[in-house]
């Protein structure tokens, strides 16, 4: 494992442990985090742990056109239960991202305080971007709350997937759905999902080698 100085870069990828694990310490600069997407690594460690930076192989991606929706989402989507907006509350995604409870097989609470911090302020510089899910429950008053979303870092023909949320049952699919389908239309080559798990490969989510993965970044 690389520790990491004050130094901005990272060593390469090829030096990862067969957990993707690659290196320790830096920090969460802008500048150090662009670099880090840009070249296949992202942050992952819990609050109390020094920053720890991966690149997995294999990794899970989805490519727009293999989106899969179920019937039973078709169903939900023809109900229009929900509005969804994009990159209009990422602050508010972020901090439901951080205190929906998770288990442990869904990656616990990743979130810190310091990953919140810089990726808001990822945000505000247009890179990190976020959709919203909302449910209306007083239709006369037209009022909504928001019930599911993500985020992730935009790297213009790549999206970084970071972490969703749902409130309600399929508010977060309704949010990868929305964000697949609208890069689709912008020619976006794929979303980055990390690692597999079993919600993102029943939407059409699927396992790709490092290798493979790191020529689309080019």
């Amino acid at each position: 494992m690389y520790l990491l100085s004050k130094e901005l870069i990272f060593p390469p990828i090829h030096l990862a442990n067969e957990d993707g694990l690659l290196a320790i310490g830096g920090d969460l600069s802008v500048e150090r985090l662009l670099l880090a997407y840009k070249s296949g690594i992202f942050p992952w460690y819990n609050q109390g742990e020094p920053i720890i930076w991966y690149s997995p192989n294999p990794r899970m991606v989805l490519f727009p056109e293999n989106l899969k929706i179920s019937k039973s989402m078709k169903q939900v989507i023809r109900k229009r239960e929900f509005t969804i907006t994009f990159n209009q509350n990422f602050e508010a995604v972020i901090s439901n991202c951080k205190t929906i409870f998770r288990t442990a097989d869904q990656g616990g609470t990743w979130i810190t305080n310091e990953i919140q911090q810089s990726y808001i302020e990822l945000h505000k510089k247009g890179i990190a971007k976020s959709v919203e899910v909302w449910q209306h429950f007083d239709s006369a008053q037209g009022d909504k709350k928001l019930v599911g979303g993500l985020y992730g870092i935009d790297l213009g023909t790549v999206f970084c997937g970071e972490s969703m949320f749902s409130k309600v049952s399929n508010a977060s699919k309704m949010a990868f759905i929305y964000l697949a389908q609208k890069l689709e239309k912008e020619n976006y080559k794929l979303i980055d999902c990390q690692v597999y798990n079993n919600h993102l490969a029943s939407l059409g989510a699927d396992e790709i080698s490092r290798e493979a993965f790191l020529s689309f970044l080019k």
